[in-house]
């Protein structure tokens, strides 16, 4: 009896239970959405400084060609491709796939702008730059009238050499045509207008040049003969198979409408392989095509255009090569520019 009294007492002083009391949990945080801060461009005169236009909302993510759309909406007369932008008077144009907010910039942008005057297309300036020399040489090969006596009028020469030189020099510029067509991708659309004239003439002044003397009624052939004439014309058509082999690996490395650049490296083509000791090895192939077809003829305006081509497309490639050394740090430092471990 005491064990089951103590045993009541002992239940009934325990603890009841405490109530369960539910808990409200807290409402997640909703997100945040970032605030864009939109910049303010203004772009002025480079010249005079007068103030052409002021863009108050232009995203961060902007590109310099959107930017260039809008001013062309405000001033029909300038086109984007007519249009540099900079960030200093005298500094250099922005690229067009620059994005705003990557710019040394703040929310208020000033861009400086120049007109670079009517632009062509790369396409129309190549195709008239290679158009003259062909038809121009066919002209003195035919000896049309008024070029030399009136006895020589629509005669043909006697030295194979000169009807081999003018299937050579036209195969070039045919060659040419068609890769301006077909092959090359193009990663500037436009030259200034006012350019053209100078290329023009340099292409169509020494085709006429050469072919005066190579067509000439007095011309003579090599010193050598037959045997000059058949090792420059090998080189020549190697030289050419080379250069379009290295100019088809350039256009597998840019997709269709883009301006990616990559580093070029051999392909299975063993015309490509030169790729291992040069950066433009094009201009390579170019020059060698030149310094046999002056071998063939014998000429000394041939001479003469190879050694300014040789002079300018050692300009061209040695500005690349440093491109290429800038802008990729892994490009190969045994390659040269032109000609392998020299130049």
């Amino acid at each position: 009896m005491d064990a089951l009294a103590l045993e009541a007492k002992a239940a009934k002083s325990e603890p009841a239970p405490a109530a369960t009391i539910p808990v409200k949990r807290p409402k997640s945080a909703k997100k945040v959405k970032k605030k864009v801060v939109f910049f303010e461009v203004e772009i002025q005169d480079a010249k005079t400084k007068e103030k052409l236009l002021l863009l108050d909302k232009v995203e961060p993510n902007a590109t310099i060609a959107e930017i260039k759309s809008m001013f062309h909406k405000a001033h029909p007369q300038w086109y984007p491709a007519r249009q540099s932008l900079r960030l200093d008077p005298k500094g250099k144009s922005l690229k067009d796939d620059e994005i705003l907010q990557q710019l040394p910039v703040g929310t208020t942008a000033t861009f400086y702008f120049r007109d670079l005057g009517a632009q062509i297309s790369w396409v129309t300036v190549f195709l008239s730059e290679y158009v003259g020399p062909l038809l121009i040489y066919l002209m003195f090969y035919f000896r049309v009238p008024f070029i030399y006596a009136p006895k020589y009028d629509f005669t043909t020469s006697k030295y194979w050499v000169v009807h081999l030189a003018c299937i050579c020099h036209s195969f070039h510029y045919i060659k040419r045509l068609l890769e301006t067509l077909f092959v090359h991708r193009f990663s500037h659309g436009t030259m200034p207008l006012r350019n053209i004239w100078q290329n023009c003439a340099y292409y169509w002044g020494f085709a006429a040049w050469m072919a005066y003397y190579i067509n000439h009624p007095l011309y003579t052939p090599p010193f050598y003969g037959e045997q000059q004439v058949k090792t420059a014309l090998i080189i020549f058509l190697f030289c050419q198979i080379g250069n379009f082999s290295i100019h088809v690996a350039l256009r597998n490395l840019r997709p269709p409408g883009s301006k990616t650049r990559k580093i070029p490296y051999p392909t299975r083509n063993p015309f490509t392989w030169i790729f291992l000791v040069v950066s433009c090895p094009n201009y390579t192939y170019e020059v060698g095509a030149w310094l046999a077809f002056t071998v063939m003829t014998q000429c000394l305006p041939v001479a003469l255009f190879t050694a300014v081509g040789f002079i300018q497309m050692t300009v061209w490639a040695r500005g690349k090569h440093r491109s290429y050394l800038k802008e990729f740090r892994e490009y190969p430092t045994i390659r040269s520019p032109i000609l392998p471990f020299l130049l």
